[in-house]
């Protein structure tokens, strides 16, 4: 089960450096439900999620680096790609902090895990965090694959 609440970023924490990142890229083979594969680092995945906006099934299965790309060109969409930050919070919880690039570029937005709805609905975060989207489909990574993007 992934329990996870979703935040817009007023400013990005200027130390970036000292946090762990993780460059991840990922395509859609499905949206409903959703199903897609991701390459984080030098880790390869398909994930299976259930429905749900905060709290929803989710697995991960491990791919090797040439079944991610043979189905990674399966894809629909746009191939989402950003850079991951990991940043404690002060309360013991990791802020995952993605800077988006590609046709996504100067989207930021910032995602923390729970291990139940009552600790998510009881999360109060740091002063940096301007909107909750949790609830904001328009969010979310499957959906954004969908989008067509007109860049200048």
């Amino acid at each position: 089960m992934e329990i996870e609440r979703k935040y817009l970023v007023s400013e990005v924490p200027a130390n970036l450096k000292d946090y762990h990142c993780r460059v991840i890229e990922q395509g859609y083979l499905s949206t409903h439900p959703v199903v897609r594969v991701r390459k984080d680092n030098d880790s390869y995945y398909l994930t299976y999620k259930g429905s749900g906006m905060m709290a929803r099934e989710e697995y991960n299965l491990p791919l090797t680096a040439e079944s991610y790309e043979h189905l990674l060109a399966k894809a629909d969409g746009n191939i989402i790609t950003k850079k991951r930050y990991e940043i404690p919070d002060g309360t013991g919880k990791t802020i995952e902090l993605d800077l988006f690039e590609g046709v996504f570029s100067g989207l930021t937005l910032a995602e923390v895990e729970f291990e139940s709805v009552e600790e998510a609905n009881a999360y109060i975060p740091p002063s940096w965090f301007t909107k909750d989207v949790t609830m904001d489909t328009a969010y979310h990574n499957s959906n954004m694959s969908k989008k067509v993007v007109i860049k200048p």
